[in-house]
């Protein structure tokens, strides 16, 4: 079905979640074996109080997050939805990700609802930097903590990537979740949102989710990558 879907939509919007990065070997947050918060305290570290008011731990904790995304990278189902949007297959991506890897594969249209760890700011002047930066130095010649551009908790989400995604999942003929357990809000309105437009919904993710009865298709216990690269196949056979 999904198949055929994609080759009649005119409009296909896709929203990854944790899964679609932990096939690239980033460990994701909340799972029981080696979520990055077991670790940590999220509410105290990736927190605007920890930025304000516990820097090191702040600089340390980020600084390690990113190292830890810079020995990864896009895997073969990022390039795909990238050769996808140049192909007019999907028109636009979704992520709750914040490792950048999408547009690392050459997607252009990203809706990144919770911030990119590739990009910095200074807390006090607001000027930019990339990641490679922070890494060498935390501080900003002004003397104002670098932090990343990514949503804390306390904050609110990015008001114009939650507008691109709330246009796109109103547009949506075909809306795909890749690797999401919509257990987060408000990103989880998304899928509900597109399906009350007249988007036919597909569900892509190992374990079932809440959402799993509003959609048009589940699929369950598939790597994302293998089953885009055989969606791929498909297609190209068919051209």
């Amino acid at each position: 079905m999904l198949q055929n879907w994609l080759k009649e939509s005119k409009y296909t919007v896709v929203f990854t979640g944790a899964g679609m990065s932990t096939e690239s070997g980033l460990p994701d947050f909340r799972s029981s074996n080696n979520g990055l918060w077991r670790k940590k305290n999220p509410s105290k570290i990736a927190s605007t109080e920890a930025l304000n008011e516990n820097v090191q731990e702040f600089i340390e904790f980020y600084k390690e997050r990113v190292l830890g995304v810079k020995q990864y990278g896009p895997h073969k189902g990022h390039f795909i939805l990238a050769k996808w949007e140049k192909a007019g297959i999907i028109q636009s991506i979704i992520t709750q990700n914040v490792d950048g890897f999408h547009t690392e594969a050459g997607s252009k249209q990203v809706a990144e609802l919770h911030g990119t760890l590739q990009k910095f700011h200074c807390q006090s002047c607001k000027k930019e930097v990339d990641s490679e930066t922070f890494v060498k130095q935390q501080f900003c010649q002004c003397g104002g903590v670098l932090r990343p551009n990514i949503v804390l908790f306390g904050e609110m989400l990015p008001q114009e990537a939650f507008q691109k995604a709330l246009m796109e999942s109103e547009k949506a003929e075909l809306f795909i979740v890749l690797g999401s357990s919509l257990s987060v809000t408000p990103a989880n309105q998304f899928p509900l949102i597109a399906k009350q437009n007249g988007a036919k919904l597909v569900i892509v993710n190992l374990e079932p989710t809440e959402f799993d009865s509003f959609a048009d298709e589940v699929i369950h216990n598939r790597k994302i990558g293998d089953l885009l690269e055989e969606l791929d196949h498909k297609i190209k056979a068919n051209e």
